[in-house]
């Protein structure tokens, strides 16, 4: 069974994808927070042949919903609307600077100008490898 996980933001969204047998979580794409996000979550949904979608709950630090709560609860019901698959909250907490941490390791060898072209390159997929975190929880807590 395959799974889709989601790290929703106001202007990104990550997303990662299980493997055949629903154990391990992989990044997979970032989507930009627009009209067609939905439509483009679809697709994934229905070219992937995704059974479950786990989205990352945002709590603060006191564990109450913050800003981003809201939208991604309407997003939530939008999505379980046009996919018609289940959709669970998995809760996350700094999921993002997690997977900051591991791709700000500088690799050696590496300097200069492509150091900087590397880090481009991995910053722009630190919502999916947030995404794969929060579905990697779900995954761990299922089995």
């Amino acid at each position: 069974m395959r799974y889709l996980g989601i790290d929703f933001g106001a202007r990104r969204v990550g997303l990662a994808l299980s493997d055949e047998s629903g154990a391990l979580a992989f990044p997979h794409s970032v989507l930009i927070n627009n009209k067609q996000l939905l439509s483009n979550v679809k697709g994934i949904v229905q070219e992937q042949k995704v059974e479950i979608i786990v989205l990352g709950e945002s709590k603060d630090f006191k564990w109450e919903g913050n800003p981003i709560a809201a939208k991604a609860d309407r997003f939530k019901k939008a999505l379980e609307a046009v996919t018609r698959k289940q959709v669970a909250y998995e809760p996350e907490f700094l999921t993002s600077v997690q997977a900051g941490q591991k791709h700000s390791r500088r690799p050696d060898g590496i300097r200069g100008s492509r150091l900087r072209a590397r880090r481009r390159k991995t910053n722009t997929m630190l919502d999916a490898s947030a995404a794969a975190i929060i579905l990697q929880s779900f995954l761990d807590h299922k089995s």
